[in-house]
């Protein structure tokens, strides 16, 4: 299955953001795409059940129309650590429903992009880590690093940690979250340096940005040798 893990350096560091500009760059060619959120903790809850604002952005994306409830399997309502979240409701996330829920969009789709919760490192059960799912799907992994002060740290033990876990880190996003970051581009440029796997794209900061404008910054002709490199393998 051709796709992508989007992961980040930490918690709202425009994950969302990247794999809907993503799945719009995909779609724009005619291949038919699916988003999928396979945990959100933060939901408000409607009519229909709990919904994650990150996972409806991830639906209306995508050019396949899947139902919610494939799109994002487990959702809970405070906005918390996933394995405090399950707890609270009496749920184990299991990955076994994850990944059935995951083959069923791949027959509906060409190309599924997965986003993770929070950052790379994230406990999803009692025996369950995020890197256990991202290994389970076999997607390379795209990371997106939050320009603020701390970011190259966090995106330097990320990337290794992405390695370490057996993934391939097919490259990384810069988004530029913060709009007083001091020595922005002097950070930027270190981390071109440092982080030994392709820029992909640099979001630059708006104080609102949608799939659209994310899917502008992004390096479509690079993200496509990617995606066609993978299915090669």
């Amino acid at each position: 299955m051709r796709g992508f893990f989007i992961t980040g350096t930490d918690t709202g560091v425009g994950k969302t953001l990247v794999a809907a500009g993503l799945l719009r760059i995909f779609a724009a060619t005619g291949l038919r795409t699916v988003g999928m959120k396979p945990v959100a903790s933060g939901a408000s809850r409607t009519t229909v059940g709990l919904r994650n604002a990150d996972a409806l952005v991830l639906q209306a994306a995508s050019s396949a129309t899947r139902p919610y409830d494939e799109v994002n399997p487990y959702v809970f309502s405070p906005a918390i650590a996933p394995h405090l979240a399950a707890a609270e409701a009496g749920v184990t996330i299991e990955l076994s429903r994850i990944l059935t829920t995951y083959l069923r969009l791949c027959a509906e789709a060409d190309v599924v992009v997965v986003e993770g919760v929070g950052g790379w490192q994230v406990p999803l059960s009692d025996d369950l880590q995020l890197p256990d799912l991202a290994r389970a799907l076999g997607l390379p992994v795209i990371l997106v690093v939050g320009l603020r002060l701390g970011c190259l740290n966090h995106a330097q033990l990320s990337a290794r940690a992405i390695r370490e876990d057996g993934l391939i880190l097919a490259g990384w996003v810069a988004n530029a979250i913060n709009s007083d970051f001091e020595r922005c581009a002097e950070n930027l440029a270190t981390l071109k340096q440092v982080m030994q796997a392709p820029l992909l794209g640099e979001i630059p900061w708006r104080s609102e940005i949608i799939a659209e404008d994310a899917g502008e910054s992004l390096d479509a002709t690079s993200i496509f040798k990617l995606l066609n490199s993978a299915q090669a393998e």
